[in-house]
């Protein structure tokens, strides 16, 4: 059997590592920045890519949507409450080429970048407006945190603050302020009926001035509505009109 020399299989073994570095196969959803000679040539993707071997390098990047989980951050907000809030980001890369060649490490920047906003922002808020104004602080993170990152190729579509930690002591005071909030509710919604219910009486007392039978008409249907309680005891009213004939009487004899 003929053996082939020893420089033979090493030239095979070459051949195949170059030309696996010389072909590359990119996903659908990702792109390769190609460098020749350190200079940026171009963007390629997706498919098949051929390079030059030793001269080319390729830097693959995803532009996908990425999640950035914001670790959880001392807040102190502008009416001076100490919070604890975290956040998640959501973004992707739009320009390969700025997201390898105008930032080092894009994904750690905009962590960073994420995390000092949303503790710049947050402390210019009062605890009500970041309580009751979420959509609105998420839509100015959002546009902040973008503007920032645009000049990177990146893209963040969307900033939601995830939770917000109340120390103890502060949830005490807020839920004695929602009590008394709805006391005062209460006490307001009682007097307005009470209110309503006196201009009521004022007007029917206004009608039955004008027609003095009308009180004796009343008088007689609030005596058919308590009649169906046989345990009520009824006292009835006899107007002094009526007896005054007998006190003439009497006073005669």
């Amino acid at each position: 059997m003929q053996e082939y020399p020893l420089y033979i299989f090493i030239i095979v073994v070459f051949g195949i590592f170059i030309l696996a570095s010389a072909i590359k196969i990119l996903r659908e959803y990702e792109r390769g920045v190609i460098f020749r000679l350190g200079r940026l040539i171009n963007t390629k993707g997706p498919g098949i890519i051929f390079l030059i071997p030793i001269v080319d390098r390729m830097v693959k990047i995803s532009l996908r949507t990425l999640v950035l989980d914001v670790p959880p951050q001392d807040i102190i907000t502008k009416d001076n409450v100490s919070l604890k809030v975290n956040a998640v980001v959501y973004f992707r890369v739009v320009q390969a080429e700025k997201a390898v060649v105008e930032v080092a490490d894009y994904l750690f920047a905009t962590s960073q970048i994420s995390q000092t906003t949303l503790r710049s922002i947050l402390g210019q808020s009062m605890l009500d407006e970041l309580l009751s104004e979420r959509e609105k602080i998420n839509r100015e993170l959002q546009h902040i945190i973008d503007e920032r990152t645009e000049p990177w190729g990146v893209k963040v579509t969307a900033v939601e603050v995830k939770q917000v930690d109340l120390p103890i002591e502060m949830q005490r005071a807020i839920a004695i302020q929602a009590q008394a909030e709805r006391e005062r509710r209460a006490k307001v919604i009682h007097a307005e009926g009470e209110f309503q219910a006196s201009e009521k009486l004022s007007d029917a007392a206004g009608v039955l001035q004008k027609y003095p039978v009308a009180i004796q008409l009343r008088f007689l249907q609030t005596l058919t509505e308590i009649s169906s309680d046989k345990n009520s005891t009824i006292i009835f009213p006899v107007p002094i009109d009526l007896l005054a004939p007998f006190i003439e009487r009497l006073k005669k004899e």
